[in-house]
């Protein structure tokens, strides 16, 4: 992939009002250096008004075929519902444009291999917004695991939710959002992947639609991923969990996480052979370093930090979940 120019011009699809999350990426695009905010495409001409009066001097558009007629744009930032996450990011990848897509990369493994040949045939970046990463908890946690104090994982317990009818819109119809997976679950998968290094060998799964039948996606969704090391990742997320459980439960061979939030978890270990418990406080959250990473892959050759294949075993994750829910058996992962 050839580097791009001293400055890389960054343009965003999607501007919606709902958590204003084009706007933020906009915003982390105008303070990154070496990135340039020029033009915000989206559907409503309300919208694109909210993102000029937000962002005076940038294009706007409302048909992403005409902005992408533009050559000087060189990133392109998709921040639209999951089910079109793959259809607009090929549309800027065939256009020669690099691609972030906003997490979950999209619906299913078959897109996800659609979207990395495009990036490869176009010798184009694609990446995954996978920001969460730099949540100050995660970054604590994969401190300590990294830095081998509870030895290797070979257990993980992780997920979230609570007892609560979904809010009737996009995020929860299964056939835009892609289900209960798809939102903080691609998260907590990402997470998972990064604590757990290795070949994945199958995945179980189990969906429940039990109480909220006026809305699409499950309520209780749970999958347990088994590597080749002999490791084992359990995920879930609920809607429908009046009792929840520790965010994090970690078990290492030298010792152990739990965290149950507050700023700070617990970890159990041994120091020279005494056991020993301490508190360790969370870090401070960093989203910005996500496009700070960006600027340096696509401008100095720096490597970079979500790949598409690494988004794309996130989608293998999930989907192979929902085949073994329904299949009632353990299934097989199509990527590593």
């Amino acid at each position: 992939m050839a580097k791009s120019k001293k400055t890389v011009r960054c343009a965003v699809i999607g501007y919606g009002p709902a958590f204003n999350m084009g706007k933020a990426h906009c915003g982390w695009m105008k303070e990154t250096e070496g990135l340039e905010i020029t033009a915000v495409c989206d559907l409503d001409p309300a919208r694109t008004a909210a993102a000029a009066a937000d962002f005076p001097g940038i294009e706007t558009y409302t048909d992403v075929a005409e902005m992408l007629k533009d050559e000087g744009i060189d990133l392109v930032t998709v921040v639209t519902p999951h089910n079109t996450h793959a259809p607009l990011a090929i549309q800027c990848l065939k256009a020669g444009k690099h691609v972030i897509v906003e997490k979950p990369m999209c619906i299913t493994v078959a897109e996800a291999t659609a979207m990395i040949e495009a990036a490869r045939k176009s010798d184009v970046m694609l990446s995954v917004f996978h920001n969460r990463r730099h949540d100050g908890d995660f970054a604590a946690i994969k401190e300590v695991v990294d830095k081998g104090l509870i030895g290797d994982v070979f257990e993980v317990e992780t997920g979230g939710g609570g007892y609560g009818k979904p809010r009737a819109w996009w995020r929860s119809d299964k056939k835009i959002s892609g289900g209960a997976f798809y939102d903080w679950g691609a998260h907590f998968v990402d997470w998972a992947l990064n604590l757990v290094p290795g070949k994945m060998v199958g995945v179980t799964g189990f969906f429940h639609k039990l109480v909220w039948h006026d809305v699409t996606n499950e309520d209780h969704v749970h999958a347990v991923i088994r590597f080749e090391s002999g490791a084992v990742v359990d995920v879930q997320l609920s809607q429908i969990a009046r009792i929840g459980r520790p965010r994090w439960r970690i078990l290492g061979t030298k010792g152990a996480i739990l965290d149950t939030g507050g700023g700070s978890f617990k970890v159990s270990a041994e120091v020279e052979g005494i056991p020993a418990e301490m508190e360790v406080k969370y870090k401070e959250g960093d989203w910005p370093s996500y496009y700070t990473n960006i600027s340096a892959h696509l401008l100095r050759g720096e490597a970079l930090e979500v790949t598409a294949e690494e988004g794309r075993r996130v989608i293998a994750v999930i989907e192979t979940a929902e085949k073994s829910a329904a299949s009632g058996k353990t299934e097989p992962v199509p990527y590593k």
